[in-house]
């Protein structure tokens, strides 16, 4: 190894090991357990030694010349430079504590000690109750940063907080039962971590009522400041920040006219408008609470063995549980895949939650949801978030034997989601018949590209509702019209579209940047078969689509 090599591979390790000493949910996340008795902390102080940590790490690692390194370091040190600028960025501009009351909330650090068995229960209490101690004095530091915040914000910050109190409350008694003879050491940081989330709770209920202006923050970003964190966060590489919000809008929306012209022709063959076929398809496939997740177990079941007979992929025999979503994420999205951390030494599950209707729902709204979430749908969100979507990309980027930890723990976002989307367009291309019947395959396809007309109204709502001011009205008529989604669908992603800036536009992206990178390796390697190409995709962890490419050469 040379001395460059080894000089890089410190600095990566390094600066890695900054982004996980501050925050200690991501290494908990990640599998790094060293931090697991901390949580981040909120205060002034420790915020600015992260920034200068930050600094020293992004000058450890730009002294390093990637000429001199390795295909695959070179891609490791770019993408350890963008999270590192992008976390720098973070702190800088968006500076969420200001603003946004979901940022402290404890819920994943508690949940992923109690959720995992990477370590003895015992031990994960006693991390568990270490946390539970810092509870009330980062809260109250949340409380002291938080100037005016957005509405939806605070709205959603309440039930998310009530669903970590649940948590705590029954989910750590429940474990506190099976290890009784901690209950000296954990029941007193229980009970004053409960307080402290009640007087929180109650803290935020009185900001949403308050008529003094501090729940009336507007929750956009602004053009500048969204186009940088969209190119930070798609890892578009240098001088990309000041067109990219302009460029993904272009294409997105001549995209949604394409889709509308393939779904409009996928209906006609189903001898109606796309409205009516899609009416037709939700009447068909009904669901309910009760039945959510079993028929998503079920599909999971069909779409895997789908992969396997048509050798689509390699399927590695990772374990895969499907639960239902915990309270502290509803209120979001529908469905996500969890796997074990990247750094995980235990074997450990990877986890597809669903998230059924909330218990006070009207009769109505479930009724909405469910007829978006119908049974041919059901096949289509397990092929996005499990096969051969999420989890099966997911078993191969664990695989990846890099040099240094950073590949493993920074995953790009429009990388993985786009593979997902991919992989929707492939199952129905290759034949995948859903639920099955005559027209099996077929009612997949309407949804299939019901789904690609919703990812690509992602993306147009996410850069125009934060740089064009877009209002709610205008964005549920392009939903419901266009779109063709279900009324409470549709406001669920306008409050989706206002607390997750510059996440809703990476599946229209990565899509874009996957489909275009599989089509050109197959022209380059025009003896390979479906499943040595897809291999060859994820063979290389989960970086930007362009890594990859460069990586393939292609």
């Amino acid at each position: 190894m040379t001395d460059v090599a080894t000089g890089f591979r410190t600095a990566a390790t390094s600066g890695l090991d900054v982004l996980l000493t501050h925050s200690p949910t991501l290494a908990t996340v990640s599998g790094d357990h060293r931090f697991d008795d901390r949580l981040e902390r909120l205060d002034p102080a420790s915020l600015a030694a992260e920034r200068a940590d930050l600094d020293l790490a992004l000058a450890a690692l730009d002294a390093v010349d990637p000429a001199q390194l390795s295909a695959d370091d070179a891609v490791d040190q770019e993408v350890l430079r963008v999270a590192l600028l992008s976390r720098a960025f973070t702190l800088d501009e968006l500076r969420p504590l200001e603003h946004d009351p979901l940022e402290p909330n404890p819920g994943t650090a508690l949940y992923t000690l109690l959720a995992r068995d990477f370590a003895p229960l015992g031990d994960r209490l006693r991390s568990a109750a270490a946390r539970l101690r810092q509870v009330p004095a980062s809260l109250a530091a949340a409380r002291d940063a938080l100037t005016v915040a957005p509405r939806v914000h605070l709205e959603t910050a309440a039930g998310q907080f009530a669903g970590t109190r649940s948590l705590i409350r029954d989910e750590l008694a429940a474990a506190l039962e099976q290890e009784p003879a901690l209950g000296a050491e954990v029941e007193p940081a229980r009970s004053a971590a409960l307080d402290a989330l009640d007087e929180h709770v109650a803290w935020l209920r009185e900001r949403l009522a308050a008529t003094d202006g501090s729940a009336d923050g507007d929750p956009r970003l602004g053009p500048d400041r969204f186009s940088r964190k969209l190119a930070l966060s798609l890892d578009l590489g240098k001088d990309t920040a000041g067109d990219a919000a302009d460029t993904v809008l272009a294409l997105a929306e001549e995209n949604l006219e394409r889709v509308e012209a393939q779904i409009a022709e996928a209906a006609a063959r189903l001898g109606g408008g796309v409205r009516e076929v899609l009416d037709r398809l939700a009447a068909e496939g009904a669901v309910d609470d009760s039945t959510v997740v079993g028929m998503c177990r079920e599909a999971l079941a069909a779409t895997t063995a789908f992969v396997q007979e048509e050798r689509l992929m390699t399927v590695h025999d990772d374990p895969v549980e499907v639960i239902v979503m915990p309270e502290l994420y509803r209120g979001v999205a529908v469905a996500y895949c969890d796997p074990p951390g990247p750094l995980e030494a235990a074997p450990l599950p990877t986890y597809f939650a669903v998230a059924p209707t909330p218990a006070d729902w009207s009769a109505e709204r479930s009724r909405s949801f469910y007829r978006e979430y119908n049974a041919h749908m059901l096949h289509q969100l397990t092929i996005h978030e499990a096969a051969p979507g999420h989890v099966l990309q997911l078993a191969s980027s664990r695989r990846f034997p890099g040099s240094t930890p950073v590949r493993a723990c920074l995953w790009n976002g429009a990388f993985v989601e786009g593979w997902a989307v991919y992989a929707e367009e492939l199952m129905s291309d290759r034949g995948y018949p859903g639920v099955g019947g005559p027209d099996g395959n077929a009612a997949l396809r309407m949804q299939q590209l019901k789904l690609q007309l919703r990812m690509t109204i992602n993306a147009i709502l996410d850069i125009r509702v934060h740089t064009r001011g877009m209002t709610e009205q205008e964005a549920l008529r392009l939903m419901v019209e266009r779109g063709h989604q279900e009324e409470g669908e549709a406001v669920g992603k306008w409050r989706r579209a206002l607390l997750t800036s510059a996440q809703l536009a990476t599946y229209f992206v990565g899509y874009a940047a996957v489909r275009d990178l599989v089509a050109d390796l197959r022209s380059a390697r025009p003896g390979w078969d479906d499943r040595r190409v897809h291999d060859a995709v994820l063979a290389h962890g989960s970086p930007a689509p362009r890594h990859v490419r460069a990586l393939l050469g292609v």
